[in-house]
């Protein structure tokens, strides 16, 4: 199965001639109440669905709201011939696309991102997932939605903050893809956005996710470059979550593209050119992490009980240079806290 990802102005005419086309005995829409309120008024296609609310962020993202939407679910007679439609950030896409793979045995789903972060990584390529036991997105399942439908035409009611997380994610597929594309990002003014080069730059972005996912769906091999930064990125956001301060993903997500950076540094002699330009603009538009010394051995235990690692290592996806990846890199505790002293120093804490 392959997933149908469509650029367009008008979402609501796309989704309608999805949806007519699809013979769907049941639709129903999954919203938290910011899209709820903010997106679904636009949506005049979903008028008569079954609407199921939950509510928003990543730390809402867990069992207890995945059986709510099966409740409902059920409530609202879904079938394997029903559809929901997930119309919002990642926690809605990752909670939405499990709860449609599961119920049932599985029944079809659309992604309708409303930020950027979901636009580029949460709604494309098939991962869902809550987050269990403190770990994120540590229960899932590989599925593809049949389409996800990508426009910039929410973004406007996105504080910058949010713009920036899903940056974050952009600048990682460009590092995995070229110098060329990684420049291009770093120029782009995220204070003053144009919205039509935003989206030229999320096509290319996700091109360069879709390639990778195509070749590996399931995460057997190569698919493991798009987990760059996050091995550490996880960990500080978990950090993050386990102390009440929790941190947006992208955020979390930068840190470690700077830390896993510093790694391919000292062993892969990544440049000290790009490293440099790269912690740069993470300083400037993401600040630091609040971490000292002091939380290194529960960032290494977090690392460790990754979903990439199989034997309680630490395992980094690492660059030789931006476009020349290697996946499956073991790092030693030793290595990552030199790195993590080192990310402190870069972002000047």
């Amino acid at each position: 199965m392959t997933q149908q990802v469509l650029y367009c102005n008008n979402v609501d005419a796309t989704l309608n001639n999805i949806i007519e086309g699809g013979n769907y005995n049941a639709v129903m829409v999954l919203v938290d109440t910011n899209t709820h309120k903010l997106v679904l008024p636009k949506l005049p296609c979903l008028r008569r669905a079954h609407i199921i609310e939950i509510t928003p962020g990543d730390d809402n993202k867990n069992l207890d709201s995945l059986v709510h939407v099966w409740q409902l679910m059920h409530n609202a007679g879904a079938t394997r011939k029903s559809l929901l439609v997930n119309v919002g950030g990642g926690s809605v896409t990752d909670l939405g696309g499990l709860a449609a793979a599961t119920f049932k045995r599985g029944i079809a789903f659309i992604n309708i991102p409303t930020t950027l972060l979901a636009a580029v990584d949460a709604a494309v390529g098939g991962k869902t997932g809550i987050n269990f036991n403190g770990l994120k997105n540590e229960i899932g399942v590989f599925a593809l939605a049949t389409s996800v439908i990508v426009s910039t035409c929410f973004f406007h009611t996105l504080p910058p903050k949010e713009l920036k997380s899903g940056y974050a994610e952009m600048i990682k597929h460009a590092m995995l893809r070229s110098q060329k594309h990684f420049f291009e990002l770093l120029d782009f003014d995220l204070g003053k956005i144009d919205k039509n080069k935003l989206l030229e730059l999320i096509r290319s972005s996700v091109k360069t996710k879709e390639d990778i996912v195509n070749q590996d769906p399931t995460e057997q091999g190569l698919r493991k470059a798009l987990n760059l930064g996050h091995t550490v990125g996880h960990a500080l956001e978990s950090l993050a979550m386990e102390h009440g301060k929790p941190v947006p993903h992208g955020y979390a997500i930068a840190w470690g593209l700077v830390t896993e950076a510093v790694i391919s540094h000292m062993t892969l002699g990544f440049p000290s050119d790009d490293l440099y330009i790269l912690a740069r603009f993470v300083h400037d538009n993401y600040g630091a992490p609040a971490v000292t010394c002091d939380h290194y051995d529960r960032l290494i235990s977090f690392m460790q009980h990754d979903k990439k690692s199989s034997n309680g290592e630490i395992n980094c996806t690492l660059l030789k240079k931006c476009g020349d990846f290697t996946i499956d890199n073991t790092i030693p505790p030793d290595t990552m806290k030199t790195a993590l002293d080192i990310l402190r120093d870069l972002m000047g804490v």
